[in-house]
């Protein structure tokens, strides 16, 4: 299983998918963990078991015992924040938006990670699930931090070819099902 192997799934018709994927992946400035952090995050936020099981392998490859298991945890933890902060932000009543949050998210704090890193991938998931709040508020963390547009754009590239890659390979496997 591999990136190979993933491009060659993709039918002919979304042959801009298996460009792009190859692309965003193999051509990619990015250093590789903040790559292959991107790519694991992604693919698990994209739900496709296809892309997962794809993908994950490159990418435990590719990165430290403890930068896979940051990229998993950069996924977990913006499941729940995007769900969260979006219907916040989605809500007329802005009451809502002083509560206090009262969810855990320790692992923002001390992902085990060089911090930049961390905020890529959560930036990234953050495309996927669709949070503007959550995207801007990680953006604005890692401009502070010295990260140019570039390299964020590079990470939300990345997402938005896996994302289209798993429902497009997903939505094959549906109509396949006899």
């Amino acid at each position: 299983m591999s990136l190979d192997s993933l491009k060659s799934a993709i039918p002919d018709f979304a042959k801009d998918l298996k460009l792009n994927l190859g692309s965003v992946i193999g051509n990619s400035d990015l250093p590789q963990q903040q790559l292959w952090g991107t790519v694991l995050s992604c693919a698990i936020a994209a739900r496709s078991a296809r892309v997962l099981r794809e993908l994950e392998p490159e990418a435990k490859a590719n990165l430290s015992p403890e930068a896979y298991t940051a990229a998993k945890s950069a996924a977990a933890v913006m499941a729940m924040n995007n769900v969260f902060y979006r219907t916040r932000h989605l809500l007329s009543d802005p009451e809502y938006g002083t509560l206090r949050a009262g969810l855990r998210m320790n692992v923002i704090g001390n992902p085990g990670v060089e911090k930049v890193d961390f905020e890529l991938w959560s930036l990234a998931v953050s495309a996927i699930n669709g949070c503007g709040q959550c995207l801007d508020s990680h953006e604005q963390v890692l401009r502070k931090a010295g990260v140019d547009r570039e390299t964020i754009q590079e990470a939300f590239k990345i997402a938005s070819v896996i994302q289209a890659v798993a429902v497009t390979l997903d939505a094959e496997a549906a109509l396949a099902v006899e």
